[in-house]
């Protein structure tokens, strides 16, 4: 995840949608099992965005079978601690170092230099090397259509969006929600509570509880935890699950989730190691790729509701419809974009504003 604004603004110079940077050649193909190494932000729980990344490594176990064996590292805090575990790992003969959350960037970059030999892949991250590697998601694209359930469902025409950091990947999600929404409900309104940190369920849940007693009834979240799903439940209202499917801890408030699948990624890069053919390059991927999926819909959503969502994301996988497609403002009522038009990549990854809809000043 972004915690830093400039940091993020960057990236705008190195994404590409499919891995493009050449390294050095790797070794030869390997004839003993590939060790690849996770790294995670927060434990492990049943649901959210560590529990997506556990996924997929346990994907990688499920299709590599006895040619990799995998270890995992979690609840591991960003900055000194995190580049202290990813050199144990380098040290203990790892082949690749798959780092979890924007903090690991840096402290991955310089164990890379201490370790020519290893592979890292900096989840989040967008400064490369030779023998680093990053990846991220097109989280908005999910969260348009999480906007359309919520325009759709909801009755006071007020959604709410329980946030980390006011930085462009945040905002992507935020205001593709807000435009989701306002595409099927143009009365529709978004109130944002920022948290300035990823993970504190309680903070969470309060901001939730907040926001509900602030006339919204349906409401999402850009944090690492299941606190609003379950706030959410015990208040009868409505929510939308992200990273994962939250019906375990939500069953009557959860419309639908926004998925986050890394499994086909990671067994790819971990194959790329073991035979040998793996490569820097830069991977911002999404419905297309299949790294970002909705569905897991819940008993509320009607089903014509959900045909149209279905619909949608076929559209916007395929190219015929795009998020941000003008006419977009800002919700100051400045031109973002005309209609006709859509907002490129690096405006996407450069965004630092809110969109007509969303409530309020964007730094808090």
């Amino acid at each position: 995840m972004y915690k830093n604004l400039a940091a993020a603004i960057a990236a705008a110079c190195f994404f590409s949608p499919l891995p493009s940077r050449a390294a050095e050649p790797s070794p030869p193909a390997s004839k003993s099992p590939v060790k690849a190494a996770f790294v995670y932000v927060t434990p492990v729980f049943d649901a959210g965005w560590t529990h997506q990344h556990d996924q997929g490594r346990k994907a990688v176990e499920k299709a590599l079978g006895p040619a990799v064996k995998t270890t995992v590292v979690e609840n591991v805090a960003e900055g000194a601690d995190s580049e202290r575990v990813v050199r144990d790992l380098a040290q203990q003969g790892h082949d690749v170092i798959f780092t979890t959350s924007f903090g690991y960037m840096e402290p991955t970059l310089k164990v890379a230099k201490e370790f020519p030999n290893v592979k890292f892949e900096s989840i989040t991250g967008y400064k490369t090397d030779v023998n680093v590697s990053v990846a991220n998601a097109r989280y908005y694209e999910g969260r348009y259509l999480a906007g359309i359930a919520a325009g759709r469902m909801t009755q006071s025409n007020v959604a709410g969006y329980v946030a980390g950091f006011p930085i462009p990947e945040v905002l992507q999600g935020l205001n593709a929600f807000a435009l989701g929404m306002r595409s099927v409900n143009p009365k529709a309104q978004v109130k944002v509570v920022w948290l300035n940190t990823w993970f504190d369920p309680t903070k969470e849940r309060d901001a939730a509880i907040a926001l509900f007693n602030q006339s919204v009834d349906v409401i999402t979240f850009h944090t690492a935890s299941n606190a609003v799903m379950v706030a959410a439940q015990e208040r009868g209202k409505m929510a939308i699950a992200y990273h994962s499917d939250m019906r375990k801890v939500a069953p009557d408030a959860q419309l639908m989730a926004v998925t986050h699948e890394w499994g086909a990624y990671y067994t790819q890069r971990v194959s790329d190691v073991q035979k040998g053919q793996w490569r820097s390059g830069n991977v911002w991927a999404g419905f297309k790729e299949g790294m970002i999926r909705v569905g897991d819909f819940g008993p509320k959503l009607p089903a014509k509701v959900r045909d149209e969502i279905v619909k949608t994301q076929q559209d916007i996988a395929l190219g015929k419809r795009h998020p941000f497609q003008g006419p977009i403002a800002d919700n100051e009522g400045k031109s973002i974009v005309a209609a006709g038009h859509k907002l490129t990549d690096v405006q996407i990854l450069n965004m630092n504003y809110g969109v007509s809809g969303v409530i309020g000043k964007i730094i808090p």
